[in-house]
């Protein structure tokens, strides 16, 4: 393994905007680049809040890592991702992207192991997590209800005291030889130290 790379837990974010094709199927191309821009700002703006790097834009996926600082994993570092989550939905719900755009979003998050890279821990350091955990991720939010936030069993377990989660059925997931069980993140149950702006913020 090279020197600038190291294995360590972390808790993957993925969010989409559901229907995104037929959102912009007929758009101009100025306009779906107007719109982007908008979500992307506001997702970006409260990852970056919430402890996180933002690794990628894909069409409209925006791909996050928490847990990769200098502080490391820990229940705080998997609690802001799901806050964060939660945040990005509420402030999506008040804005119309591009003026005239109202969305709906889903969110997946998935903890494990990954080989980090050092150099590219920073925001859009594209390919800086590596495993099975980050299409573990991908999965779940394709998979989500509409403006949810769902995560693995092993996010539930590590942030089960600061986060209140409903049980939802297990789902089969492409490429997964078993079904994964699914949480759906609720609300914070706890408040951490510095982090009001990104909490208070309930179930629909």
């Amino acid at each position: 393994m090279a020197e600038q790379e190291r294995r360590q837990t972390v808790t993957v974010f993925f969010i989409d905007i559901v229907g995104f094709t037929s959102l912009v199927d007929e758009l101009d191309c100025a306009v779906v680049r107007a719109l982007q821009r908008d979500y992307f700002s506001t997702v970006s703006e409260v990852v970056r809040a919430g402890g996180g790097v933002v690794e990628k834009y894909v069409g409209d996926a925006v791909m996050a890592v928490f847990g990769t600082g200098t502080g490391g994993f820990g229940p705080e570092a998997a609690a802001s991702a799901v806050r964060v989550g939660l945040s990005v939905q509420e402030a999506l719900r008040g804005q119309l992207l591009a003026g005239r755009f109202a969305v709906r979003t889903r969110v997946g998050l998935a903890t494990g192991d990954v080989i980090v890279d050092l150099a590219a821990a920073r925001d859009f350091g594209h390919g800086m997590v590596s495993g099975s955990v980050v299409s573990t991720a991908a999965r779940l939010q394709a998979y989500a209800p509409h403006d949810t936030v769902v995560v693995c069993a092993a996010t539930q377990a590590v942030t089960d005291e600061l986060i209140a989660y409903q049980e939802l059925p297990p789902v089969r997931v492409a490429g997964k030889p078993y079904p994964l069980d699914l949480w759906r993140a609720l609300q914070p149950q706890r408040v951490p130290a510095g982090a009001g702006q990104l909490c208070g913020v309930g179930a629909e």
